[in-house]
């Protein structure tokens, strides 16, 4: 069984027991946390949301939070004498998929 999540924006497909990285969600290490915009529930039977299945969940269980790699934007013009150098690292969150409530 699987289960298709909105979450951060984007769109997840998820089983159980699988980790996922997703945009950083305000919880802490080692809760719960219930995702209730679930667009579609797959398996023998499946079930397709509008735009979202009434009374499935997904239940996952935070791992950890952290940041990604850096990634280097690096922006120039030529001729101009301009050039800026900026960094970035990412905020996500570690989840763990426990369970697929189907409504």
């Amino acid at each position: 069984m699987y289960a298709i999540i909105e979450t951060g924006g984007k769109q997840v497909r998820v089983e159980v027991g699988q980790e996922i990285f997703v945009e950083k969600l305000n919880v802490e290490a080692d809760q719960e946390y219930t995702f209730d915009k679930v667009l579609m529930v797959g398996g023998d039977k499946t079930k397709i949301g509008t735009p979202y299945v009434k009374g499935a969940t997904v239940t996952a269980k935070v791992v950890k939070n952290g940041k990604a790699k850096k990634i280097i934007v690096y922006k120039y013009e030529s001729k101009k004498d301009y050039h800026k150098k900026q960094g970035h690292r990412q905020p996500y969150t570690k989840l763990t998929i426990e369970k697929i409530n189907v409504g």
